[in-house]
């Protein structure tokens, strides 16, 4: 039984829990927490009411703050609700905000921090939307970097001035974190140490991915499967939208369309195909039904301010909205996954968890709904938690995932969360739509996430909402081929959106940019892992190759994979691009005059891993694997390559390899490439390497084993 609460109680809690008083406040303490890192309290903090939801630990204390320290936060609080605001040094470009529409540089820049079902990026303007990213990266002139890190997940509104970055919420005093280093990728990975990064993706989650609204029956979906695999487009994943539900009801699937699930995921499975399934918080309100049933039973639910269920409209009518403040709760969610995944599920799509209620106030729940808390978290209003629904929800979820399979790493993708989720939760952008303006806007928004945290993100590639014209698809695929999650998705009232469903030139076009991605995928693969150790972003703006030249802090057409690869998108105009060497890079015949193709290029000084064209990741990259050598101006280059068995959890235990490879240039005419470094026990035999030479606008190739060396002639 819960505990019982009087409403005079209640509204003690809800109007007189902050102190309503104005102006500015001490900062109570000041530490040093890290290498470059210094947390900020103020007078008035009390973890019981702000409790952190953003970070992955409590931080170390390391002592005082080195003498020189000059980024120092001012807290106020206005009518009751707390503040924070830095004054930002002259020059300064400025990032971040996770989540955002606008432009990748934020001088100026204002957004809502109030999670949003926003369809088409409509609702303000695309001021807020469906996630919270309260962080804010700063470049100096001389490339030097700090961030700060507001660590509320109050609702709030973030203004970042070229003079002054402001946080303002409607909640309790908060901590905020500032790390400032040399680089802002010493940033990044300093953020890293405080919220945590991704965990190390199944390698068939950096595949294609295809989904619709909805793809249903079964005859559908084996179609679709057949048809990539018959016209040799690669392809890893299939997705299940909400329809493949019994009447809309989570944890169901319908035996209409879908008569034995598990016959049906064994066949995807044995073409090379793994499978996604939505799951969204709304539970039908039902009591024959056994996911209400059981959460009604444990008071699983959230309550308004007069302590009954809330009830709010979504796809299967009224619905009851798990509390996942609530440790048992989340303990009970998370058994679900059990049965569910045994049918040969693979991943999950947490979808509406704004929450996103049909009926209710802002398209959410009414702000003084009830969540009980638990653990470490305090009862508090929606107006607390709403930010954190989504958050709450993907740790349950994947908590469950691992439970159902403790032998493979979960694959969960998310449309809400706040920083901090990522290490739970892949994310995508939500439900754009088909317009060249928004085809160009997932080009900044995609690399802003990536400095706000979350490296593996994506848009809906072809826009979600509308008709997607061939020339819009033919475009949009040409670089979103190369986002970090690459999914075509559509909405269930729009034109078929798979990669042949246009013209048969935009039929070749889509296969020749998904085979880039896949001769890629040891490059990709070896940059998620330094996103699982650093922090770092897999897609990343192209200022991050000479953070000191302030003529490439706007661009936001052109656009970093990894560190050494350059992506121009066909439609860029006038891209700024880094100086110095830079070698056009073709994967595929024609690839280089392909009419919707981005430019790849590869930096001077770098070695990158590539396979052959698979068609998923089951077969074999390395058959031969080739190392691209692109020397810098005197005869050297540097790569490395990591891989593992792809999935499971050896990799932690050293099963995997980790090769640092090397070229340099003797005589001036013969360039040599070894391996200089190995780590990890996984026993890999490459066979014979193949090395392409990219060097003053010519290709030079040979072949030979690794260990010796391998000697090209230029």
């Amino acid at each position: 039984m819960r505990k019982r609460i009087s409403l005079l109680q209640m509204a003690v809690f809800f109007f007189t829990a902050q102190v309503a008083w104005a102006g500015n406040i001490k900062t109570e303490k000041v530490t040093l927490v890290g290498n470059g890192i210094v947390e900020f309290i103020p007078v008035g903090y009390d973890v019981s009411r702000t409790p952190s939801l953003i970070l992955s630990h409590e931080p170390e204390k390391k002592g005082g703050v080195p003498e020189n320290w000059k980024l120092v936060p001012q807290f106020t609080m206005t009518d009751g609700k707390a503040n924070a605001s830095l004054d930002v040094p002259a020059g300064t470009s400025l990032y971040g905000g996770g989540e955002v529409t606008g432009p990748l540089l934020r001088n100026g820049q204002k957004i809502k921090m109030w999670n949003t079902d926003n369809g088409m990026y409509r609702v303000d303007g695309g001021s807020r939307l469906y996630q919270t990213h309260p962080w804010v990266l700063g470049v100096r002139p001389d490339g030097t970097a700090f961030g700060v890190l507001f660590d509320s997940f109050w609702k709030a509104e973030l203004i970042t001035n070229s003079d002054k970055i402001e946080f303002n919420t409607e909640g309790a005093p908060f901590r905020t974190y500032i790390i400032d280093r040399e680089s802002p990728q010493a940033v990044l990975k300093g953020l890293a140490e405080l919220t945590g990064t991704i965990s190390m993706p199944p390698r068939w989650a950096i595949g294609y991915h295809q989904s619709r609204f909805s793809y249903v029956p079964e005859a559908r979906v084996k179609e679709v499967a057949n048809t990539f695999r018959e016209k040799k487009i690669p392809c890893d994943v299939i997705w299940f939208d909400i329809n493949y539900m019994d009447e809309f009801r989570v944890f169901t699937i319908n035996n209409r369309d879908f008569p034995d699930p598990k016959r049906m995921n064994k066949y995807l499975h044995d073409n090379g195909f793994h499978s996604v399934y939505m799951i969204d918080p709304g539970v039908k309100v039902d009591d024959n039904y056994f996911v209400y049933k059981t959460g009604k039973e444990q008071n699983a639910f959230v309550c308004d301010i007069y302590r009954n269920e809330f009830h709010g409209k979504v796809w299967p009518g009224a619905c009851a909205f798990p509390d996942f403040t609530r440790p048992e709760t989340r303990t009970w969610w998370s058994g679900l996954y059990k049965d569910f995944m045994a049918n040969g599920i693979d991943g999950i799509w947490n979808d509406m968890n704004e929450p996103s209620v049909f009926d209710g106030p802002g398209g959410t729940m009414p702000e003084n709904n009830i969540h009980l808390g638990g653990g470490n978290l305090p009862i508090g209003s929606h107006l607390m938690y709403h930010n954190a629904y989504g958050r709450l929800m993907v740790e349950a979820s994947y908590n469950g995932m691992m439970a159902a399979n403790p032998s493979k790493r979960p694959f969960l993708l998310s449309r809400s969360n706040i920083i901090g989720g990522q290490r739970y939760a892949a994310m995508w952008t939500g439900d754009n739509e088909a317009t060249y303006e928004q085809m160009k806007l997932s080009v900044p928004m995609s690399i802003t996430l990536g400095l706000s945290g979350q490296p593996f993100n994506g848009p809906d590639i072809g826009g979600f909402a509308g008709n997607t014209t061939p020339d819009l698809w033919g475009n949009w695929l040409g670089f979103g081929a190369f986002f970090p999650f690459s999914r075509g998705h559509a909405s269930c009232d729009t034109n078929n959106k798979e990669p042949w469903a246009f013209t048969k030139d935009i039929e070749k076009e889509s296969r020749m940019a998904l085979e880039r991605r896949y001769r890629l995928l040891p490059y990709l693969y070896t940059a998620f892992h330094v996103a699982h150790k650093d922090g770092q972003p897999v897609m990343a703006p192209v200022f991050f190759a000479d953070p000191k030249d302030e003529s490439l802090r706007a661009e936001e057409q052109a656009f970093m994979l990894g560190t050494d690869l350059l992506i121009i998108p066909a439609f860029a105009k006038n891209p700024s691009l880094p100086k110095g060497i830079w070698e056009n890079l073709s994967l595929v015949k024609g690839d280089t005059k392909g009419k919707y193709q981005a430019k790849l290029k590869v930096r001077g000084g770098s070695i990158i891993p590539v396979g052959k064209i698979i068609q998923n990741v089951n077969e074999n990259s390395f058959d031969p694997l080739t190392l691209v050598v692109c020397p810098d101006e005197d005869g050297r280059a540097e790569g490395s390559l990591y891989w593992d068995k792809g999935d499971g959890w050896g990799f932690q235990k050293g099963d995997y390899k980790q090769l640092t490879f090397k070229a340099e240039l003797v005589d001036g005419h013969h360039l040599i490439v070894k391996v200089t470094d190995d780590k990890g026990e996984d026993q890999i035999d490459f066979g014979m390497i193949k090395v392409e030479v990219l060097h003053a606008g010519h290709t030079y190739k040979s072949s030979g084993d690794i260990a010796k060396g391998i000697t090209v002639k230029l």
